[in-house]
């Protein structure tokens, strides 16, 4: 068995969570998606930014501060020039901090091309593996799940990358209409598969997958967060509100992250552990409350099915970034959630605070929200939400402390348009992003919730 202890060689190297497979490099990692023993892959060592390289962000653009971060975690792998060039191609919007009250704000994350936060990771993972594709004259076939919004930022951000193909897999009647349409209006690279089952069933089909010795020919990787090139770009967005919000390098701040698979908390917690100054995560779920649970209990139970909610990204039962949270406090948990080494549970509950969150909590938070404030949440920013407000009761004493509170609004409300319109009794207006993919034919096949079924489909048409 690996340890992750071992001396570190030069450059930043990669680790399986299952410890059983060999250290990779950075592009390895990325290009493979999935270790070799199931396992996720996580930097060995995560480099730490001090106090005067935190007060140097501020005055930076959201590209340059996203080279200077993943330059830190890549290192070498990519040069200086080419990472800047990459992040300039494709961070081209912003990320409005709108201020609330006092000094509580929303982090909207849906001014991307497709109005989702994974955009962010999306479009530089696209580039990133394009770049050593076309280094080493090599193709890759994509095999994604998506619970909603990944799959339409994955299809964006990977439309036409010649070295790549994609298959994305959704769940049958869990993803709105227009979610539906931003992945199954391309075609081209692109190939969209509805399972008749539950997301987490996708995501098991995607493991199988990779996991299938007779499918090694076609060079599987996977766009889903279970990739790390999925997760650091996700970090840079804390370091950025952070940034922008602080008066000096000592403000804390507390972020409530709506939370399905984790790919975005995991992203949170890899800032916090570089030197972000963070007091707490808020873990805001829907029903599916495995995790809430876990930390109030100690005893990790995925929820099988799924349970179907509203903020349906979110509808996941067992969340695989769950691995790397638990690798993150030196434990280690299988990829069918057995807890293998006990997490330093201590230290979890001492930096997390979990809730879940009803359908009717989250529709009245979406109500309440609008009146007081005569602001938009949608589901996932309402779940959000309401979770800060729950960490605000249970520690009251922060309440007159300097900190910083601020919630992550993960999705353009347009996309919740018809949950949003019989809440509010308003009709929301398509942002230009979304307006254009409304009238397009949409192309996809369905298939049953079976991995032989898929197995053969991949080896037939690819």
């Amino acid at each position: 068995m690996f340890s992750r202890h071992t001396t570190l060689e030069a450059g930043i190297q990669y680790y399986s969570t299952n410890l059983k497979a060999p250290y990779v490099s950075f592009r390895e990692a990325l290009l493979k998606g999935l270790a070799p023993d199931g396992g996720l892959y996580m930097p060995l060592h995560l480099p730490q930014l001090n106090a005067a390289e935190l007060e140097t962000l501020s005055g930076i653009t959201y590209p340059e501060l996203a080279s200077v971060i993943l330059g830190r975690l890549i290192g070498n792998e990519i040069s200086t020039d080419d990472l800047a060039e990459l992040c300039n191609t494709v961070y081209t919007f912003d990320i409005p901090l709108e201020h609330v009250y006092g000094k509580t704000y929303l982090m909207r994350l849906d001014q991307g091309p497709t109005a989702s936060f994974k955009d962010f990771a999306a479009l530089l993972m696209g580039q990133m593996m394009q770049h050593f594709l076309n280094i080493d004259n090599k193709h890759i076939t994509i095999l994604t799940a998506t619970s909603g919004d990944t799959g339409s930022a994955v299809a964006n951000a990977f439309f036409g990358l010649k070295n790549i193909r994609v298959i994305i897999l959704f769940p049958a009647g869990e993803i709105t209409e227009l979610q539906r349409k931003q992945m199954t209006t391309f075609n081209d690279n692109i190939k969209v598969i509805e399972i008749d089952g539950k997301f987490d069933d996708c995501q098991r089909l995607v493991k199988s997958a990779f996991m299938d010795a007779s499918l090694t020919r076609f060079n599987l990787s996977s766009a889903n967060s279970i990739n790390i090139g999925r997760l650091l770009p996700q970090s840079v967005y804390y370091f950025r509100a952070w940034s922008q919000l602080s008066e000096n390098s000592g403000d804390q701040a507390v972020f409530s992250v709506p939370s399905g698979n984790f790919g975005n908390l995991a992203g949170g917690l890899i800032a916090k552990k570089m030197g972000l100054p963070v007091k707490h995560f808020v873990i805001s779920t829907n029903e599916n409350d495995e995790v809430p649970l876990f930390l109030r209990t100690g005893e990790y139970k995925p929820i099988i099915p799924s349970r179907n909610c509203i903020s349906s990204a979110m509808n996941v039962g067992h969340p695989s970034n769950l691995a790397r949270i638990i690798s993150l406090y030196n434990g280690r948990m299988d990829e069918n959630g057995k807890i293998l080494t006990e997490p330093d549970l201590k230290n979890m509950r001492k930096d997390l605070f979990a809730t879940s969150v009803s359908d009717q909590e989250t529709r009245k938070t979406i109500g309440t929200f609008y009146r007081e404030y005569g602001k938009l949440l949608e589901p996932h920013g309402a779940v959000a939400w309401f979770g800060l407000q729950e960490y605000l009761k249970n520690y009251s004493e922060n309440s007159g402390k300097d900190l910083l509170y601020i919630c992550l609004e993960t999705a353009h409300p347009a996309k919740f348009r018809e949950e949003i319109n019989s809440v509010l009794k308003i009709k929301l207006k398509l942002p230009d992003s979304l307006l254009k993919i409304e009238f397009r034919n949409e192309e996809y096949i369905s298939l049953e919730n079976n991995y032989d079924t898929l197995r053969k489909f991949i080896a037939q048409n690819y």
